[in-house]
């Protein structure tokens, strides 16, 4: 045990949070997201939520302040404009925890895919709440 870890940050997690670069992102997937047929290495925590993972990330990872867009989800498919509960709850994490607090941007569910695929690992969550699943962009600690 560490102090001052959240303990939802496991060893494999901090590995993977500390080795990552300025503008590498990390999905944080829910149960249903095929995080480990898409490339990036996934890293399991099947008894959490992606919310509780959110916060968990955001206590240690600052979020990328050099894009407009270092939060991203995917948009709810035949209504892009919806907002999902694992959403709202995503920007109120946001607001509340982050360094560098952003309005999350939502992307169509294949360029989700697409850019998951690209990034430097996924989180699979075992959340249940359909569209709970979010890209975070790693930021620099001035």
């Amino acid at each position: 045990m560490l102090r001052n870890l959240d303990p939802l940050l496991s060893p494999e997690l901090l590995y993977a949070l500390r080795a990552m670069g300025h503008g590498d992102d990390i999905v944080i997937a829910d149960a249903n997201f095929p995080g480990s047929s898409l490339g990036p290495d996934c890293i399991r925590a099947d008894g959490s939520t992606a919310s509780d993972l959110l916060g968990a990330v955001l206590s240690v990872m600052p979020l990328d302040s050099f894009v407009p867009d270092p939060a991203l989800t995917m948009q709810v498919v035949g209504d892009p404009e919806a907002v999902p509960e694992a959403v709202a709850d995503f920007q109120k994490i946001i607001d509340a925890q982050a360094d560098n607090p952003a309005q999350i941007q939502g992307l169509d569910r294949f360029a989700f895919y697409q850019r998951a695929a690209s990034a430097f690992a996924i989180i699979q969550t075992g959340e249940r709440r359909l569209y709970g699943n979010i890209i975070l962009k790693k930021g620099v600690i001035a």
